[in-house]
């Protein structure tokens, strides 16, 4: 029989992996109940990667594999930016920049009834919780976190959509803040959202700082942290 041998979960953190990779043995986690992300999938007690990326692993028990691609795959608990494109009898359609329409339900909102059913426009954008993501069907989405609450979900007015790669929007809400945006709220005041499908929403009282900060995030992507700083500072010095 044959043997196969796995390493211990945080030995493979933070590491580049290949698609076909094992990088969790669930036989040696019995005590342990975790989350699987984006890139990873489950066969028996392998924990296999789908996708080249990097292994991430955020606390208290969620896995993914993070990389940068334009294509979203969406994942349960993502939060997201969609884009209204029509709307049915139970159910909005939604472009979530993914293989498949997401689909809101008429009653996916804080006290949705059918009596107080939102109207939304074809080209409203939605700030968004992903609900359901399995194989082969389009994906079920919210504007509710997961007590039923509205929280920040919702339609967003006024502002400034622009896309990006998935890899880049993970950076903007990862923990310590991004450097860009470290640097930019120390300057300027504004409104941002960011979604996990590589769509990033922003607003501002002045169009010049709604450009300078898409302007700044966009650059961004390739820099070091102290690369983005020097780039803020020099796009604030063109608008002073």
């Amino acid at each position: 029989m044959e043997n196969k041998q796995f390493s211990s979960p945080a030995s493979f953190v933070d590491s580049t992996v290949v698609p076909g990779d094992v990088v969790l043995d669930l036989s040696s986690m019995t005590s342990q109940t975790i989350k699987l992300g984006g890139g990873l999938r489950q066969d028996c007690d392998a924990i296999s990667a789908m996708k080249a990326g990097t292994l991430r692993f955020s606390k208290p028990n969620k896995y993914w594999i993070e990389s940068s691609q334009k294509r979203y795959v969406p994942c349960v608990e993502d939060t997201i930016l969609g884009i209204v494109v029509d709307s049915k009898a139970d159910n909005f359609l939604i472009d979530i920049k993914g293989p498949a329409m997401g689909f809101l339900p008429v009653l996916a909102f804080e006290g949705g009834t059918r009596r107080n059913i939102p109207k939304f426009e074809v080209g409203t954008l939605l700030y968004l919780r992903v609900v359901k993501a399995n194989f082969g069907m389009n994906p079920e989405l919210s504007c509710t976190d997961a007590s039923g609450k509205a929280a920040e979900f919702g339609p967003l007015k006024d502002g400034y959509m622009f896309e990006t790669s998935t890899g880049l929007s993970r950076k903007l809400l990862s923990s310590p803040t991004c450097p860009v945006l470290e640097a930019l709220g120390k300057k300027l005041s504004f409104e941002i959202a960011v979604g996990l499908n590589g769509r990033v929403w922003v607003n501002a009282a002045s169009p010049d700082t709604i450009v300078v900060v898409a302007n700044a995030i966009m650059n961004s992507e390739s820099l070091s942290g102290a690369q983005q700083i020097i780039m803020v500072d020099h796009l604030l010095k063109n608008i002073q």
